[in-house]
């Protein structure tokens, strides 16, 4: 009863995850500053009833809280014993320390330390020493220490290998900023520490870039898709000039080698490829997580460029109503509503509604007579429901549909006329998707760091679809299961993770008179133990096993390290291996736009269109530094990463007019190296500048040729100013020339030239 009341009183515009623990009577936060304040969120709680650390709650709104909820006449009572802080409850400045109040000169605490993304983490092995005794203890695993305090010391040392020491002063009637209080009395609420709209954790052995709800805002509009305009990790680029569809590029490598997942759930795959980023509108997202190279076996084995997991809004902390509209000046028109409501105490449900459609099909700048982008209607829709019992146990679940139809082709075409005729060119791609799923997890009270989670998905995915005279109509249906247990090793310098997964995919396509179908199904489990040394070593090692009725058994094992030699220089390195079938005609559906006739080379039966899976092995290494710079934080990273593929399908379009597929007899390799640095020169300008190179290669019918459409070079630049409510931001890319397939087997009047220009590409708002 007191937990429901404390929560619901701290809970006002601008906080986020307030949370009771009744056990360690501790109330963890994250609030914007620019829309309440401490003192705003200290009067809420007051005024029912509950006492906070500056202040009492009026007599007669205490006294006529329940019996069980007067707890004044047991002050003097011992305090419970201190428990670590929830990973990411709260942001905290790098280095702060939180003390706990004691009632029988016993000091109590917990030693933290914050990454730049404003997460923090307990320090396990800081040394707590009285300065006028020299005696001391250390912080255990979860950061938290307690010290005896005699009658003449009050000045503590608090020192960590690769930390600043410092030194408070901890005598009891001493001025503290505190975050547990006697029984009942609640603690004082910490500042929280700015956090960039895009950041890297330090701490996680895995490097994860993070782009926050504010970095999104950067790129306004519609999709995901747009939302990775300021980021120069990834390319997004249209598969083609007709269709409309839009695909990433991470690595050097096309997106289909990129794994994809919608909080931690598969997202589209399959058939489902060509829909991508299109498929979930920008207003519904919260965050996106980002993973260069091998992610972890936990997610499955299909990374080999790397994983984007992006995290929609919650009913638990999303605003009740959300609703925006765009429109803009060739008609291009979308609509959202993301709605939101708590049911009780325990239940949550939100529906999220997103539709885009283009009427105008004159659109044609270039005057080629084609139109430059596909017209037609996608609506898609969200309904999710949570229930949190308070006690360790949550579940989620939820529908997704997605409805889309485009028509492209000749600004004339009409598809009643001219459909399945040669008078004009035209397409249209009809798709359907329908998707379930479930998530249910136990933390366990007494056990923290045990926890036990199963992952649940079905999809039923149709994909209709007409090229001129080509016809391509395919249907998949996908069943995900994935249980997910963690616990420790004796102690918490030792976690594993271990579990079972199942993966089930049906597909059944038809390209013109051909008919492809194939059923996987692929049981597997894994395990995956993290090491970690001291604050400066941490290792994550992983294996997974699996077996596909049409491939076999297989394994995928992956290693990461991270390594801090000093304080704000953060190395990691990774290797792994990763396999995934090709879906050759729904990830290069854009082929089906021209003329060329489809060749399998040297098919074999019983397989995936009579070819072997692909097999590729990711290394990276990474470097961080954390540095000072116009008196503000700022950083600079360099990461390098390789793939060689010990087997992989080729697709090969140096014939114009062909393209053919076979699986790979030769080399094929990528390499990736970026440099970045980021920098706030002025209060609230941030300023980022990013430079890559690719090589990128295969062997193309016995000769190891740049693969065609990578740009080698790549720079990138980011301007963002706030003002108040007010945000201006600028970026300006250049990509460098590309080549294009060869075109030497057409008439002379046909052929183009060996590579494109290079060109710069800018946006602002």
């Amino acid at each position: 009863m007191c937990k429901e009341r404390i929560e619901a009183a701290a809970k006002t515009k601008g906080v986020y995850h307030p949370v009771w623990n009744a056990a360690t009577q501790q109330l963890t936060l994250q609030y914007d500053a620019t829309k309440t304040s401490i003192q705003k969120i200290e009067q809420r709680i007051l005024k029912t009833g509950h006492d906070v650390a500056s202040q009492k709650a009026p007599d007669n709104i205490y006294n006529a809280l329940p019996a069980c909820c007067l707890y004044r006449h047991n002050l003097a009572a011992p305090t419970a014993e201190p428990r670590a802080l929830p990973k990411d409850s709260l942001m905290l400045n790098e280095h702060e320390k939180i003390m706990l109040p004691s009632t029988n000169k016993t000091i109590k605490g917990v030693v933290l330390a914050s990454d730049e993304g404003g997460n923090f983490t307990a320090l396990a092995g800081a040394s707590i020493i009285w300065l006028q005794s020299n005696k001391g203890v250390v912080t255990d695993s979860n950061g938290v220490f307690s010290i005896l305090q005699t009658q003449n010391e009050h000045a503590l040392v608090i020192s960590h290998a690769g930390y600043t020491p410092d030194t408070i002063d901890a005598h009891p009637s001493a001025e503290l900023k505190i975050i547990l209080g006697n029984n009942k009395q609640l603690s004082e609420v910490v500042l929280t520490s700015k956090q960039r709209s895009t950041y890297v954790s330090m701490l996680n052995p895995i490097r994860m870039q993070v782009m926050t709800e504010k970095e999104l805002f950067k790129a306004a509009c519609c999709n995901l898709s747009e939302s990775f305009e300021t980021n120069p990790s990834v390319d997004v680029s249209y598969n083609d000039a007709v269709t409309g569809s839009k695909q990433i590029q991470l690595l050097g490598l096309s997106g289909n080698y990129t794994q994809l997942t919608v909080e931690n759930l598969p997202g589209p795959r399959g058939i489902a490829t060509p829909l991508g980023l299109n498929s979930i509108a920008g207003p519904w997202v919260e965050s996106i997580q980002l993973t260069k190279g091998i992610g972890s076996v936990a997610n499955g084995y299909e990374s080999i460029a790397g994983q984007i997991n992006v995290e929609l809004k919650k009913p638990e902390n999303s605003e009740a109503v959300y609703a925006n509209a765009y429109i803009s000046d060739i008609g291009k028109t979308d609509f959202n509503l993301n709605l939101a409501k708590a049911i009780g105490k325990k239940w949550w449900a939100g529906l999220l509604l997103h539709d885009a459609f283009l009427t105008n099909h004159n659109i044609d700048f270039n005057k080629d007579g084609f139109r430059d982008q596909p017209t037609g209607n996608l609506f898609s829709l969200i309904n999710r429901w949570k229930y949190d019992d308070g006690k360790g146990f949550q579940l989620q679940f939820g529908v997704k549909i997605l409805n889309d139809r485009k028509t492209g082709g000749e600004v004339d075409y009409k598809t009643r006329l001219h459909k399945n005729g040669t008078q004009k060119y035209g397409l249209g791609i009809n798709t359907d998707r329908y998707e379930v799923f479930a998530k249910a997890g136990y933390v366990f009270a007494d056990k923290k760091y045990k926890s036990i989670g199963l992952q649940l998905s079905g999809i039923s995915h149709r994909h209709d679809a007409y090229f001129g005279l080509t016809n391509y109509d395919a249907a998949q249906q996908n069943y995900y299961a994935n249980l997910i247990y963690q616990s420790i090793i004796g102690n918490t310098n030792h976690k594993f993770r271990t579990g079972l997964s199942f993966l089930y995919d049906n597909y059944d396509e038809n390209f013109n008179a051909l008919n492809f179908t194939r059923t996987e199904k692929v049981p597997g489990a894994f395990f995956e133990y993290t090491y970690t040394a001291s604050d400066k070593l941490s290792v994550v090692a992983g294996i997974r096993g699996d077996h596909n009725n049409l491939f076999g058994y297989f394994t995928t094992p992956r290693l990461h390290l991270k390594y801090e030699p000093m304080k704000g220089t953060t190395i990691r390195a990774s290797v792994g291996r990763g396999t995934r079938t090709a879906n050759i005609f729904a990830e290069n559906s854009s082929v089906f736009v021209s003329a060329r006739q489809v060749n399998i080379l040297n098919a074999l039966p019983g397989k995936a269109y009579g070819l072997n899976p692909e097999v590729a092995w990711n290394k990276g290494v990474s470097v961080d530094q954390k540095f000072t710079l116009f008196k503000r934080g700022s950083m600079l990273s360099v990461d390098f990463f390789r793939n060689d593929f010990s087997n992989q399908v080729v697709v090969d379009v140096e014939d114009p007019r062909l393209v053919k597929f076979y699986n790979l007899q030769g080399k094929s390799y990528s390499n990736s190296l970026q440099a970045e640095l980021s920098l706030e020169p002025l209060p609230k300008l941030e300023l980022r500048l990013a430079y890559r190179y690719f090589d990128v290669k295969t062997t193309y019918s016995g000769k190891l040729m740049q693969r065609p459409l990578i740009a080698g070079n790549r720079a990138f630049a980011n301007v963002a100013y706030a003002l108040s409510t007010w945000r201006f931001d600028y970026t300006i890319n250049y990509n460098g020339k590309k080549r294009i397939p060869s075109t030497a087997a057409n008439p002379l009047a046909y052929r183009r030239s060996n590579y494109s220009p290079h060109y710069f590409l800018m946006n602002a708002q």
